[in-house]
């Protein structure tokens, strides 16, 4: 069980550090837009939020490839599993069960899911500031 619990913290931590870094991104790219003035406000919004949840995405795709990663390399699923899929199902909490580990890995399923859980949270903590901020500024923007 310790060993499950390592691994699954040590994939969850890198995972982290791909979030951190890509929010990072994500802020910089939000502020960048945000001070950039055009006639049209709503299209600096969409804008804005396209390339938010679009680097968003890509955060968590290649956080689903670090889980899968760690799947093969420690060998937490059945031969022959789509061990991105089987990521997948995990990392988004969907658990159709079609696909379970391996039984001396099976908190990796769970920790999965709870580190996806976190960084879906955080991901839309963040979609929700860009977005606060983008109007805030279209407002006193128009107010000026």
């Amino acid at each position: 069980m310790l060993r499950q619990i390592l691994v699954g913290a040590a994939v969850s931590l890198g995972n982290i550090a791909i979030h951190a870094l890509l929010m990072a991104a994500v802020l910089w790219a939000a502020r960048t837009a945000v001070a950039i003035a055009t006639f049209r406000q709503s299209l600096r919004l969409i804008a804005v939020m396209i390339a938010t949840v679009s680097f968003l995405m890509a955060a968590h795709l290649a956080e689903v490839l670090v889980w899968a990663l760690a799947y093969a390399i420690v060998g937490a699923a059945p031969d022959d599993t789509d061990l991105i899929y089987f990521a997948f199902v995990n990392y988004s909490t969907l658990g159709y069960g079609d696909v379970t580990p391996v039984e001396r890995w099976h908190l990796l399923g769970p920790m999965t899911a709870m580190n996806g859980v976190l960084l879906f949270g955080w991901s839309t903590a963040v979609i929700f500031e860009v977005l606060r901020r983008v109007m805030t500024t279209t407002r006193s923007e128009g107010r000026r």
